[in-house]
Order: structure tokens, then sequence, then C-alpha cells
């Protein structure tokens, strides 16, 4: 098993630790282990990041907004060298 120290702490997060591993009867240091395993072992079974760009955005063509037109073809970037 590994060891963290956390340097510089909060003391009004500390306090706020403390009583919330009281209110689930564990330790502070078991407290949190259970908030470092529930978060970073959260599935990611959500929508993709694309999918919820799409979603922010749906229904924004409907607004009076005219882009402007091509003047020239697409073309591949080129850098110097």
């Amino acid at each position: 098993m590994a060891i963290l120290t956390i340097r510089d702490f909060d003391e009004g997060l500390k306090a706020k630790l403390r009583v919330r591993a009281a209110e689930h009867g564990r330790s502070m240091e078991a407290e949190v282990r259970a908030i470092l395993a529930s978060v970073l072992t959260k599935s990611n079974s959500g929508p993709g990041m694309g999918s919820r760009i799409r979603q922010r955005f749906d229904g924004v063509d409907d607004l009076p907004v005219e882009l402007p037109r091509r003047t020239e073809r697409a073309r591949a970037v080129e850098f110097p060298e």
C-alpha cells in the first residue's frame, strides 16, 4: 500500500472531512479513501464529449446569424521549416 501525505490542507476542509467521516462512522483516513475511490472509479457510461457538445448547441442554427461564405477552398496547413 502507498502512503499519501497532503501538505497545506485547509483547516476548514479538514473540519468538514472530520464531520463527514463521523457521519459515515469512519476514520478521516477511511473517509478520504472512500471519497477517492468513488470519484476515481466512476464509470464513463454517459454520452461522450462530442454528443454533449451537440446537445448543448442543438437548435443554434435557428439563430438569425449568417455565416460568411468561403472565398477559397479548404487546404492543408503549411508549416515553415
